[in-house]
């Protein structure tokens, strides 16, 4: 009902930037939230940063003063501008979307494929 497609993922080394985008599309009525996680190898997907109702954000501690989650509401898109990047932020990240259907669900998440960030040293 949903379709989240991230992009903008790739290899740069420490201390480079990256802007991962992700765009929503399908049943949607309105975007309750929208969010970046990642993975990396052996361990746990974790929460990154969030965006939700009016903009309220929420960020990893591991990542605050570095990454930066903007959204597009009339585009249905997140990104996450990702500066002063080190090698633990090498992951695969993923984009959640929590939207209101046209049909009346009121909390559909849906999650995309995710992009593969790795970071030199």
């Amino acid at each position: 009902q949903v379709q989240v497609v991230e992009s903008g993922g790739g290899l740069v080394q420490a201390g480079g930037s990256l802007r991962l985008s992700c765009v929503a599309s399908g049943n949607i009525f309105s975007i309750n939230a929208m969010g970046w996680y990642r993975q990396a190898p052996g361990k746990q997907r974790e929460l990154v940063a969030g965006i939700r109702g009016l903009g309220l954000t929420n960020y990893a501690n591991s990542v605050k003063g570095r990454f930066t989650i903007s959204r597009d509401n009339a585009k249905s898109t997140v990104y996450l501008q990702m500066n002063s990047l080190k090698p633990e932020d090498t992951a695969v990240y993923y984009c959640n979307v929590d939207a209101r259907l046209r049909n009346g669900v009121p909390s559909f998440e849906s999650w995309g494929q995710g992009t593969q960030v790795t970071v030199s040293s």
